[in-house]
């Protein structure tokens, strides 16, 4: 039993640790010009987000988002070693994968045909495995704040 649970571990810390460099990476090239453009459109059209557009320069929501999703990197991180971390991290981690792939669905052209086959924009399928990934850990949060998991029970027994 201890042989899984180490298992467990290393790949779930493993998961882990790639969704942090990918959101640290992506999180940083937010931060250029050059991203600040390429996700003026997502952004656009987002039913989420697009407000921001009216409050912030394009650069302005680009840095916005970026800074979002490095300090979501740095609280999953943070979280391996500080469980009390684990409700914001999977929360915030999960708000930022559930936003990008509704941009599947609200952003034109999201969906080509390539040889007959419906294709979806591969940058965002991605964000499909860091999504449950961040559920866990916020899943794994609730069951370490018996306070939260309590909430969280009485809520789905009412329902």
């Amino acid at each position: 039993m201890k042989e899984q649970n180490a298992s467990n571990q290393l790949g779930f810390n493993t998961a882990i640790v790639g969704t942090v460099i990918t959101l640290l990476w992506i999180g940083l090239f937010k931060f250029t010009p050059t991203e600040a453009k390429d996700i003026q459109n997502v952004i656009t059209h987002s039913p989420f987000m697009g407000w921001l557009n009216s409050i912030l320069s394009v650069q302005g929501v680009s840095n916005f988002v970026g800074t979002f999703e490095i300090i979501t990197a740095l609280l999953l991180l943070l979280q391996l070693r500080f469980y009390r971390l684990r409700l914001i991290a999977g929360l915030a981690g999960s708000i930022i994968f559930l936003t990008t792939i509704s941009f599947l669905f609200t952003t034109p052209g999201m969906f080509t045909t390539v040889d007959g086959l419906l294709v979806a924009n591969g940058f965002i399928l991605k964000d499909i495995a860091m999504l449950g990934l961040c559920a866990q850990v916020f899943i794994n949060g609730l069951q370490k704040a018996p306070k939260a998991a309590y909430v969280a029970r009485a809520a789905t027994q009412t329902i």
